[in-house]
């Protein structure tokens, strides 16, 4: 179905062509919609030319700079129009803080985290609001492990909580401005994101074992989701926490 024919979405966050992210880009593009990629640097820039169309839309921002998302959002507005919807999947730990007990993290790689994270959520949202008066659905990515203690995930998790707090805040603020605000809780699948935690096989065989038809939630499948929040056919949705993991938070 084309729900999203003539609706321009930034989608933030693509590493590789195994991203969540990337999903939710393709599944724009099926449901007729245009898609903006945003990268942070060079590296990551060429690492998207080798999967994505030669003409896709692509305009470099470092989340970490506000400066810089501003300059990438009046950008983005310049050369390609109205964007209505933004999808924020974007998350990052250092390895020494993702791989010890929250117990041990050091101050910095908290903040980084809490930084990147769940603060970049706020900031790219703010700056979208601003620049872009047609904005009508931000989303955002987050995991289970927000508010369930899954071994390894650690740091990760307490910044996807404060990420879905940042949810529910926001969708409040923003609703007076017909903003809807949400967040896909997808099940794990095997990303980049997901092999920078320690044991990441014995957390996606559990995963797996959990969903209530014994096959692991695809790339698609969240793709998908994410369509339909970015959609009008969505409009009584925000603040939420949008499971899509074939009922793994059930167990």
């Amino acid at each position: 179905m084309d729900i999203l024919n003539g609706k321009t979405v930034i989608v933030m966050g693509v590493a590789n062509k195994n991203s969540i992210a990337w999903g939710c880009a393709q599944a724009i593009m099926a449901s007729g919609g245009k898609v903006v990629l945003t990268y942070q640097n060079d590296r990551l820039r060429k690492s998207l030319l080798r999967f994505v169309d030669p003409d896709q839309p692509m305009v470099q921002c470092d989340v970490a700079d506000e400066g810089n998302i501003d300059a990438a959002f009046t950008s983005i507005r310049e050369q390609y129009g109205p964007v209505d919807g933004l999808v924020h999947a974007i998350a990052y730990a250092d390895k020494e803080s993702l791989e010890n007990d929250v117990l041990q993290i050091s101050k910095a790689g908290y903040n980084l985290a809490q930084d990147i994270s769940a603060y970049s959520f706020l900031a790219v949202t703010r700056s979208a609001v601003r620049l872009f008066p047609e904005l009508r659905s931000v989303l955002t990515l987050t995991y289970f492990g927000s508010t369930h203690v899954i071994p390894n995930y650690n740091i990760m998790g307490v910044a996807k909580a404060a990420l879905e707090a940042n949810v529910r805040y926001t969708a409040k603020e923003l609703g007076p401005q017909h903003v809807r605000v949400n967040a896909i809780s997808a099940g794990a699948i095997k990303t980049l994101a997901v092999t920078g935690v320690k044991n990441h096989g014995s957390l996606l065989k559990m995963s797996r074992e959990a969903t209530v038809d014994g096959e692991s939630v695809t790339q698609e499948e969240i793709g998908n989701t994410a369509a339909l929040l970015l959609s009008d056919m969505s409009s009584g949705v925000t603040g939420d926490i949008i499971y899509v993991d074939k009922g793994v938070h059930l167990m």
